[in-house]
């Protein structure tokens, strides 16, 4: 399990097709000092996709993605120097800083629009139809590994505001619109409507 709170910008390295090439070995540089604390199998939030760190150097690691994963999110999208926000796995204790994020990607959103407001930025993103019922207003959201509040949401778009620190230590300074983002919804959302459809 992860917060949400990104501790690192990590860089795509390498790129190595597996088998018939469906699946993919990537090398991921981190500016992590202790990646010698990471042991092999640990879960890795690498912009909002759990990955599992199958090796590890001096300043980095490497994942394997499936053919679903590369599919189902914008890992299918990466190149080499493509930037990731980071999270090591939550420990019990921990500060809790964000929300319960667990690394599954929902779906691929879209950013739509970008535009300063007062001392943050205000981003409208639009969501595949089916995640929209999971968005609410002053709910949770990850997007690209990231927890954010919903300021505001309309049918399948949703805004947010991101303040300088925010975009300072994560990948929101990359992105432009039409880019596409990995989204997150909230496992309280998630667990409600299950609930609701055994009603």
């Amino acid at each position: 399990m992860f917060t949400g709170i990104v501790t690192g910008i990590g860089t795509v390295r390498e790129l190595t097709p597996i088998g018939a090439g469906a699946d993919m070995r990537l090398v991921l540089a981190t500016p992590w000092k202790d990646t010698d604390s990471i042991p092999l199998g640990a879960s890795i939030a690498c912009s909002g996709c759990c990955l599992t760190a199958i090796e590890v150097g001096p300043d980095w690691f490497s994942v394997n993605a499936s053919a679903e994963t590369l599919s189902k999110t914008t890992l299918g999208t990466w190149v080499p120097g493509t930037r990731l926000n980071l999270e090591r796995p939550l420990r019990v204790g921990d500060e809790l800083g964000g929300h319960i994020v667990a690394g599954h990607v929902d779906g691929v959103g879209e950013v739509v629009a970008v535009s300063p407001e007062h001392g943050s930025s205000r981003w409208l993103f639009r969501v595949p139809e089916p995640l929209a019922r999971f968005i609410a207003p002053k709910g949770s959201v990850a997007i690209d590994g990231v927890s954010l509040t919903v300021n505001d949401v309309q049918g399948a778009s949703f805004e947010v505001n991101i303040i300088p620190h925010t975009a300072s230590v994560t990948t929101f300074a990359d992105r432009r619109a039409g880019d596409g983002v990995n989204i997150e919804i909230d496992t309280v959302a998630r667990y409600v409507a299950r609930l609701q459809e055994w009603r």
